[in-house]
């Protein structure tokens, strides 16, 4: 292995968070990453927001489905895209991966909230005074890990085929 390998393979989703902020550098940096992500066209249509306010963060928490957790995080990281560009969707992932990728490398953990076609992706993009141009791909929940629980993964030898599949 080498370290890139390493950061993906140690990398899980943590949803419990320390009150212990987020270094303003390790933002800079998993910004920046993200930022560098793969985009189609080179169009590179992302905006990228960082909640740290405890209000923001409960306010934010409280409109997402399954993100109650944001309310307990450092910080949390929106990930936005010019909805009429065509590959808004693959792009802003690409970013959002990027960016989850470079804070774990800073031994940050996270947890990816989807954002695209959800019913709070309009609220939060006004919450944020993102504009109207924008659509909400990815919240991402980060900070140092309180506690971490892996998941277990499918075998590769059962979601892997060379060549052409061939049903067992």
């Amino acid at each position: 292995m080498n370290v890139v390998t390493t950061v993906i393979k140690s990398r899980h989703s943590v949803r419990k968070f320390k009150p212990d902020p987020i270094d303003e550098l390790v933002i800079q940096d998993a910004l920046e990453c993200a930022a560098l992500a793969p985009t189609a066209r080179n169009v590179q249509p992302w905006l990228f927001g960082v909640v740290r306010n405890k209000q923001m963060l409960q306010n934010i928490s409280g409109l997402a489905a399954n993100g109650s957790f944001i309310a307990g995080c450092a910080a949390c990281f929106a990930v936005f895209c010019e909805k009429n560009e065509t590959y808004y969707l693959e792009d802003g992932c690409a970013a959002t991966e990027n960016l989850i990728l470079a804070l774990q490398a800073h031994g940050i953990a996270s947890c990816w909230v989807a954002g695209d076609k959800k019913e709070y992706a309009e609220p939060v993009r006004k919450l944020l005074d993102v504009p109207d141009s924008y659509t909400l791909v990815s919240l991402v929940a980060a900070g140092l890990p309180a506690e971490i629980t892996i998941a277990p993964k499918k075998l590769l030898k059962k979601i892997h085929f060379s060549e052409q599949f061939k049903q067992e």
